[in-house]
């Protein structure tokens, strides 16, 4: 076994080995890893945030020792998150783009610095801090994606899918979520009706064969946002998503749950 972190602000997680394969997910700045499997070209990886597996180019990994991987996983609590794109400057000048969702540990807030190994980052922009009303700030951040284009697999502000947003504004609130939307429907309490769910509750849609397919973030008066084309907010009912472009449902409504 090997391990990991990501040094550069988005790493593609495939499929399988090779470029043509599917981005299933993506590694963000910060973001943990093992390694199981690796040959000249690629690492066949396992996140230590969501436990998912796929294969990430061999040139954009850097590895770590495994008590510096222990390390990391043991200063979760003293980690921090980015709430929106940004730069961080190494120490040796080079600055490198980071998108909201990154992880920076030992975070040390006076100097707006943190090390890893022996190389050392300040940080320019802002970070997550612990929300006084978090249904209020989960939907305050999938707000700020609005517009994010729609992209199979992505986890940024830049493309990004459905369960991506809602994975990342609930990881920016400090609540864990799984990466797929057929995941994230085991979680929390299933409400049943509409009327009983608060904003920045989950709603699951499902296809014609029962399978969750979509999730979104409920806004409150009747209102979603969710990623489809692009991040953007629409009508839901007991039926499901109204589209307010298109005049028409877009999605079957499954289940509702309340998760924090």
């Amino acid at each position: 076994m090997k391990y990991g972190i990501a040094k550069i602000s988005i790493i593609p997680i495939r499929k399988e080995s090779a470029e043509q394969s599917e981005m299933v997910s993506q590694l963000l700045f910060g973001d943990l890893f093992t390694i199981s499997y690796e040959n000249e070209k690629w690492c066949k990886i396992q996140t230590q945030y969501d436990e998912y597996v796929g294969w990430i180019d061999r040139k954009m990994c850097h590895y770590l020792s495994e008590d510096n991987y222990n390390m990391l996983v043991k200063a979760k609590k003293s980690h921090v998150i980015s709430t929106s794109a940004s730069l961080i400057r190494q120490s040796d000048g080079i600055n490198i783009n980071v998108v909201a969702g990154s992880c920076f540990f030992d975070y040390d807030k006076k100097s707006n610095s943190f090390k890893i190994e022996e190389e050392s980052y300040v940080f320019s922009g802002k970070i997550a801090k612990k929300p006084e009303d978090i249904n209020i700030s989960i939907v305050e951040t999938a707000k700020s994606f609005l517009e994010t284009p729609y992209l199979w697999g992505g986890k940024n502000p830049f493309g990004i899918d459905c369960s991506g947003l809602t994975q990342i504004v609930y990881k920016i609130n400090g609540v864990f979520l799984p990466r797929d939307a057929s995941k994230q429907v085991e979680l929390g309490r299933t409400l049943n009706f509409l009327n009983e769910a608060k904003p920045g509750d989950l709603a699951f849609f499902d296809n014609d064969e029962g399978i969750i397919t979509h999730v979104g973030i409920l806004l409150g008066s009747n209102k979603i946002i969710h990623a489809s084309g692009i991040v953007r907010i629409d009508v839901i009912d007991h039926q499901g998503i109204f589209n307010l472009s298109t005049k028409r449902y877009s999605h079957k409504l499954r289940l509702l749950k309340s998760i924090v």
